[in-house]
């Protein structure tokens, strides 16, 4: 999977915005797209250096994903507790990230919208 690919992939969820919103805090985060579902982060890429992809995350799947795979471990940005970052290439196939990307997106969204409605 490519970098647009997995663009596509994200706005194939539903209602996701895209943003490069890193940059104005250093240069180096200049290549960071975030997506966003009802306005709040869900996930992001770097699309200079697409090697890994930071999501958001239940606590119990975030303790449970670092416990049991090498290749998930501090998100680069993001709470502890609710983010992971997850490496491509690693023990967890791209099909399982892009469940857990949608899992992500459904946590968000479905928060916010919520919170949008009341």
């Amino acid at each position: 999977m490519d970098v647009e690919e997995f663009r596509q992939y994200c706005q194939s969820l539903g209602d996701v915005a895209e943003k490069m919103p890193f940059g104005k805090f250093a240069a180096r985060y200049d290549s960071i797209l975030a997506f966003y579902a009802e306005g709040h982060m869900f996930c992001f890429i770097d699309i200079d250096d697409f090697t890994y992809v930071d999501l958001k995350a239940e606590p119990e799947k975030v303790a449970e994903l670092r416990q049991t795979r090498f290749s998930v471990g501090a998100p680069i940005n993001g709470s502890l507790k609710h983010w992971v970052k997850i490496d491509f290439g690693g023990d967890v196939p791209m099909k399982e990230v892009l469940g857990l990307v949608k899992e992500a997106y459904s946590l968000v969204s479905a928060k916010y919208r919520r919170k949008n409605t009341l």
